[in-house]
């Protein structure tokens, strides 16, 4: 198992690429499609029009952080709670808990950016450069011996 635990760098990698990917297919047409169609959408679904905005700027912004893997646990904990909204609000009344192809995608995304959320984004990103490095660094003593 010591030489699979050497491959979690790169299925971080591969895991942010890869939500990145589908949030900002998903988040662009919502901000620069046909806005009236998006906005028509999310009142069907019952939300104020302004949250097809949010869910854009979200998804799109939010999809260019994973790749970057920049801000990766707040940016990650904002569409997994993104998705667990879609998934309540949306897809499971219209679907159904047993038809899971009808909920499939946001469950998978939503559980996916919530994994994320938790371990963060790994060695290969920015965050590993900022945030974690300095997280990780010793503390200097304030006392003298």
């Amino acid at each position: 198992m010591q030489h699979l635990e050497k491959l979690k760098p790169l299925a971080l990698f591969v895991l942010r690429i890869s939500l990145g990917i589908i949030f900002i297919f998903h988040g662009y047409p919502k901000l620069f499609g046909d806005p009236a169609r998006a906005m028509a959408s999310f009142t069907k679904m019952g939300f104020p029009t302004y949250f097809a905005y949010i869910s854009g700027v979200l998804e799109v912004f939010g999809g260019t952080l994973l790749i970057l893997g920049l801000f990766t646990r707040v940016t990650s904990l904002l569409l997994a709670i993104e998705m667990g909204i879609a998934l309540a609000r949306v897809h499971l009344p219209q679907a159904g808990i047993f038809r899971v192809a009808g909920y499939e995608l946001p469950l998978l995304l939503g559980a996916a950016s919530l994994a994320l959320a938790a371990t963060g984004a790994g060695l290969i990103s920015i965050d590993h450069f900022t945030f974690e490095t300095a997280r990780k660094a010793p503390r200097k003593s304030k006392h003298k011996d």
